[in-house]
């Protein structure tokens, strides 16, 4: 399993952005049209304006008359194009905001649909930063650089149909003296592409890095390695700088370039026109017209080569975006559970390593009847949570199998593997959201009596006293503390209602008394339910049916409370230590 997200190739990108577009046809088209009468609007004034120079240059009839009407001709279409160009961004800025709302949603989709051992070997900083940073950039070009580049490529196009149209020899001299603005575009696109997939690569795993060191600050302060992580992410640092220095410097000689291109068709009208003016080839009002349609054509281009670093930076974070649709979630198409086994969770053979130079399980063989209660115990190290990310289906033993109902866990859709197995460590997540939203992402139609019927089952009475009861907002009405949080989480697990819970020192940030009785009204609920738990208060394991005994990474003994006991051997040590610990504190 590759530990990097891949990027969508160019191709995958236009297909995508066609999907969008197709998705949006007739908002596309509405933008499209209102936008082209804005553009047919905004030619009228500098026609108007020829003809006014031209009417005064002949002197003929009654020359104020006409160009007063003239010039009120020309204040109209000038107020009808504002309108208008007004209108097409607010239809634009509403296509951006619901696509960009679609690209996010698309993202989450595909993140959810992740199987747990796939996203559990990705890069949680490449993670964060797409579903955040890039989609933020994609929305933002979609929200506001999409309709205003669209606007000024139809307002370019107009200006230089109307010009041709004007006087065919202007006009080509106009398009010849932008040749300087193609070519500077092509140079800065060929390059800028590499370089934004660079920055937001180095921004990823700066993230990755910083977010890494954050979440085991006590691991990094128990072993002393604050100089070692300090230099990594001076590192990571200094990498992003360096890719975001390339990537500006493609800036400073594309805007240059292209200042100085845009003044050249200007500068090579009034030069060509002052010539056919002087030989009588051309009216004065045609040159000026000319002038000032390819004036204004600077305003589009100047727009289009502002907002060309934002489009090459949204393409490269669009890139990224998209590019989660590529992760292989399994080698092929994942089988559904035939339970031609039951729901027997059976482990043969297994053996698994980290880091491929050691195992650190070797050749687990255990079988988890349904409705079994089973406890994991061992010192720290045995290799208790390893066992339990296979039984979970989070990773996939390197040697042997790890089945349920005769189907390999790791190959379980995650819709199918969530009915089955559900893995839940003392790690708890709690959205800033009301508690009655925070149950119902387990179960969508679950009814308050069942959401309160789910609390009380792992000892929740704290919410009785809250402001709004299931209304309170987390975060904003009331603050949980570990405790609470972690009982919310596992009354979630109550709502799902799997066949198989694996508990991983789920209760480890109660207060004993209150883990016991979290415990204990969990094992009246799951009654009938196949539960793994793995901890080291050895109550647990003292109410389970059988005992699996870990030990540097092999599975040791295997038998009830008494048989283990009175064995006398690797658990039978442990309950007497802890059994002594516990009536002499």
């Amino acid at each position: 399993m590759s530990s990097q997200l891949p990027v969508a190739g160019p191709a995958e990108v236009r297909a995508a952005a066609r999907r969008d577009l197709r998705a949006e046809r007739r908002t596309v088209v509405g933008l499209v049209v209102v936008n082209g009468l804005a553009s047919a609007a905004g030619l009228i004034g500098p026609w108007l304006l020829g003809r006014i120079i031209d009417t005064i240059q002949s002197g003929s009839g009654d020359v104020l008359t006409t160009v007063d009407r003239l010039a009120f001709g020309a204040l109209v279409f000038t107020v009808v194009r504002t309108v208008l160009a007004w209108w097409a961004l607010k239809i634009g800025y509403r296509f951006g905001e619901r696509t960009a709302a679609r690209v996010r949603e698309r993202f989450l989709r595909r993140t959810l649909a992740l199987p747990p051992r796939v996203a559990d070997h990705l890069p949680a900083g490449d993670l964060i930063s797409r579903g955040s940073t890039d989609a933020s950039v994609v929305a933002f070009s979609l929200r506001s650089a999409v309709p205003e580049v669209l606007v000024a490529l139809v307002h370019a196009l107009f200006l230089i149909v109307a010009v041709l149209v004007l006087d065919l020899r202007l006009g080509l001299c106009g398009l010849v003296s932008l040749l300087g603005v193609g070519a500077a575009v092509r140079w800065y696109v060929r390059r800028a592409r590499p370089a934004y997939l660079a920055v937001a690569a180095t921004g990823a795993d700066m993230a990755d890095v910083v977010a890494s060191t954050a979440k085991g600050a006590r691991t990094v302060e128990l072993l002393g390695l604050e100089r070692r992580r300090a230099e990594a992410t001076e590192a990571a640092v200094t990498r992003a700088r360096s890719a975001r220095l390339s990537a500006l410097w493609l800036r400073t000689v594309l805007f240059p370039w292209a200042e100085v291109s845009l003044a050249l068709p200007v500068v090579g009208v009034l030069l060509i026109g002052g010539a056919l003016y002087a030989n009588d080839l051309v009216s004065l009002g045609v040159v000026v017209t000319a002038t000032v349609y390819l004036r204004q054509l600077v305003g589009p281009l100047d727009t289009l080569m502002l907002w060309i670093e934002q489009l090459q930076g949204a393409g490269a974070s669009y890139a990224r975006v998209e590019g989660l649709a590529d992760v292989r979630t399994t080698e092929s198409e994942p089988p559904a559970v035939q339970n031609a086994d039951g729901d027997r969770i059976r482990v043969d053979n297994a053996h698994y390593s980290y880091t491929g130079a050691r195992d650190v399980l070797q050749g687990i063989d255990l079988v988890v009847q349904p409705g079994e209660r089973l406890a994991i115990v061992g010192t720290s190290g045995a290799g208790k949570s390893t066992l339990a990310r296979l039984l979970a289906g989070l990773d996939r033993p390197h040697t042997g199998s790890v089945t349920i109902g005769g189907t390999p866990v790791a190959d379980l859709p995650p819709d199918q593997l969530r009915e089955h197995v559900v893995l839940i460590t003392q790690d708890h997540h709690v959205f800033h959201d009301t508690v009655r939203d925070n149950l119902l992402i387990a179960k969508p139609d679950a009814t308050d009596d069942e959401l309160r019927a789910a609390l009380a089952a792992v000892g929740v009475t704290w919410w009785e006293d809250l402001p709004h009861g299931l209304d309170t907002e987390v975060g904003d009405d009331t603050e949980l503390d570990d405790a609470g949080a972690q009982q919310l989480s596992l009354a979630r697990v109550v709502l799902a209602d799997p066949h198989t819970l694996i508990l991983d020192e789920a209760t480890a940030l109660l207060d004993p008394k209150t883990a016991r009785r979290t415990e204990q009204s969990l094992a009246g609920v799951l009654h009938g339910r196949t539960v793994i738990a793995i901890a080291h208060r050895l109550q647990t394991a003292h109410d389970a049916d059988r005992i699996a005994v870990m030990e540097a990474g092999e599975l040791v003994e295997l038998g009830t409370h008494d048989e283990l006991v009175t064995a006398g051997h690797v658990y039978g040590r442990l309950w007497q230590t802890w059994h002594g610990e516990t009536q002499n504190p």
